[in-house]
């Protein structure tokens, strides 16, 4: 037989894991300085204009 499953536990383990995931995730985008953001900003814009200078005009 399976095992019983209380399905409130069950819906709120994956309600705190979501808000676990989205929380990482939030850290990842917002928990960081300035001078990463401005650098990671000057590298984003460096790979595009790499990846535009590469293009072949047809």
């Amino acid at each position: 037989m399976a095992a019983i499953v209380n399905l409130r536990t069950a819906r709120k383990a994956k309600a705190r894991d979501k808000a676990a995931t989205q929380a990482a995730s939030n850290r990842a985008a917002f928990g960081r300085t300035r001078a990463e953001k401005q650098a990671s900003s000057a590298e984003a814009a460096r790979n595009t204009a790499l990846v535009d200078g590469a293009k072949l005009d047809r």
